[in-house]
């Protein structure tokens, strides 16, 4: 019942695991700094911020994750190439953790890659993303698997069909152009367009590693923070809960989910902890196997661990 049928690959990121059967790795979540309305921006055309404030971040990043077992990196937003590079450089200058980028111009994206390779960060960089709507899927491939570029992510989604079923055929149309980069990563995207339709991409992820055994994911907080910006204000208080019990349900299914701003990973990170230590306990019904390591279970409910290592032994 809980187990996928095809041969589920695990990914190394920089170290992190990203994959697998369910509850066998945490979900790795990718927040997202220099966004729009990121407070630590100071001027985006010139790619100034505030250093500081953006090294407090990294380090609470670093802590909370430490804390909970769940995996993170994070997702560099940018405009422009200099704008970039120059994230780039401040971020592997004060941590070893692996990043993103988040561009959505095809252009700026490979520019983006093109600095990755120069600077040898191919192995903890991971480029996102290959979407249906790029000018030229086969020419932007070509040019990743000639810099060496070893983890994307894609995205899918059919226009003409929404739901679950739409984002397979998508899957299955970009597939045989993505798989000539040779990647070591391929990370699939099920492109959540607003909060209730998020169930359409928890489907679409169980049926694609069904069937191809893909990390899969999603950007819950696509939905959330569409919500909150719609709300009436006497409803934005409820945002912080419904944030983080969206992100909890997407965990269920969900090998790595795009969380968004770094500003609520106090809250999403504890609640995707104990949904992923309930689904380990679910799996541990099922095949009789733990997950190994600092996975959340093993760090926040150790007590619980060691009853279930004494039933596994009686069995």
């Amino acid at each position: 019942m809980f187990k996928y049928q095809a041969k589920q690959k695990v990914c190394n990121i920089g170290g992190v695991k990203v994959g697998g059967q369910l509850g066998e790795n945490p979900p790795l979540l990718i927040g997202n700094m220099f966004q729009k309305g990121d407070l630590i921006l100071e001027d985006r055309k010139g790619g100034k911020f505030d250093r500081k404030a953006a090294e407090e971040r990294i380090r609470e990043l670093e802590k909370i994750s430490r804390e909970t077992g769940v995996p993170c990196l994070i997702a560099m937003v940018a405009n422009s190439e200099e704008e970039v590079k120059g994230y780039i450089d401040f971020f592997t200058s004060v941590t070893e953790m692996p990043f993103a980028i988040d561009i959505w111009q095809q252009k700026t994206r490979l520019a983006a890659a093109r600095y990755i390779a120069k600077r040898g960060l191919q192995a903890r960089a991971l480029y996102n993303s290959i979407t249906p709507w790029d000018e030229d899927i086969n020419a932007q491939v070509s040019e990743l698997r000639e810099l060496g570029i070893k983890h994307v992510v894609i995205q899918v989604f059919d226009m003409e069909d929404k739901r679950p079923t739409g984002r397979v055929k998508s899957l299955k149309n970009l597939l045989p152009l993505v798989e000539k980069g040779n990647f070591e990563s391929i990370l699939v995207d099920t492109a959540v367009m607003n909060l209730p339709a998020t169930a359409f991409s928890l489907v679409a992820n169980t049926l694609i590693k069904n069937e191809f055994g893909f990390p899969v994911g999603f950007a819950p907080s696509n939905g959330t923070y569409m919500w909150r910006k719609a709300a009436s204000e006497q409803d934005k208080d409820k945002f912080p809960a419904i944030d983080a019990g969206v992100h909890a349900i997407s965990a269920l299914a969900s090998d790595f989910l795009f969380c968004g701003p770094l500003t609520g990973t106090s809250r999403v990170f504890p609640a995707v902890a104990a949904a992923c230590s309930m689904m380990a306990a679910l799996a541990f019904e099922e095949s009789n196997l733990l997950p190994s390591g600092n996975h959340p279970l093993n760090l926040l409910f150790p007590d619980v661990v060691k009853q279930f290592e004494k039933e596994k032994g009686e069995k």
